[in-house]
């Protein structure tokens, strides 16, 4: 993974390893933006935090994204790859409030999504967060009916102001021609592209230690060329 040093990546991994996606998320967006307060993270909008896994993504692993998907008709499993550079640019104006209806909103970040991490049912989360999102949650509809339609231009109003907030992928399966809008969670992905990446780096560790005997910050303090040469060295 270049750019990042192999100590820092194993530190993240270890700090990400038994926590929340959701906290796994921040926790990536710490390393995708060292230059914002630690403490603001949380509330930084989502589509600013994917934006930003997405450039840490392309600028360490490349923009090509290889992926997959079930389609939700027939079950059939589609392979392509995601070109990072097909997706919509990022919003220019990342933190300006989404007005529906005479209602403003603030963009949904990894705190309000932390709020709803224990509410199982999506319509009652998604309802939840527009709660939490509303400047004045007071003045929202308290009929079921207004409320709902409420919910759903203010969906459409993210999506077009902010499409990063929450990635769609639109696919048409070509075993049964069922399309759909599939959700791509960048965080998630680039988590499992790092969990692979450390434990590869552990076991190079492992096998330069148990030949040489040099401790991990010196296996570590190599540079990744001449890692793989000792590498090849010591294993068959």
């Amino acid at each position: 993974m270049l750019g990042i040093r192999p100590e820092r990546l194993l530190s993240v991994w270890e700090q990400g390893a038994r926590r929340h996606p959701i906290d796994r998320a921040v926790l990536l967006h710490a390393l995708a933006a060292p230059e914002w307060p630690v403490d603001q993270l949380a509330d930084a909008p989502l589509g600013v935090r994917n934006a930003a896994l997405m450039a840490l993504r392309r600028a360490h692993f490349g923009g090509q994204l290889p992926a997959w998907v079930d389609c939700p008709a027939c079950g059939e499993r589609m392979e392509f790859t995601l070109d990072a550079a097909d997706l919509p640019p990022a919003p220019a104006e990342a933190d300006a409030p989404i007005v529906v209806d005479g209602h403003r909103f603030r963009r949904p970040s990894s705190r309000h999504l932390a709020a709803l991490a224990d509410t199982p049912d999506p319509g009652a989360a998604a309802q939840a967060l527009l709660r939490h999102c509303a400047e004045d949650s007071a003045a929202l509809p308290e009929d079921a009916a207004a409320l709902a339609a409420l919910l759903a231009a203010a969906e459409d109003a993210l999506e077009a102001a902010d499409p990063w907030a929450d990635l769609a992928l639109a696919i048409a399966c070509p075993a049964c021609a069922h399309e759909a809008e599939v959700s791509f969670d960048i965080a998630s992905y680039l988590w499992e592209e790092l969990d692979s990446h450390a434990r590869r780096l552990l076991d190079d560790v492992h096998a330069l230690a148990s030949a040489y005997g040099w401790s991990e910050p010196q296996i570590l303090a190599l540079s990744d060329a001449r890692r793989a040469a000792y590498l090849a060295r010591v294993q068959p």
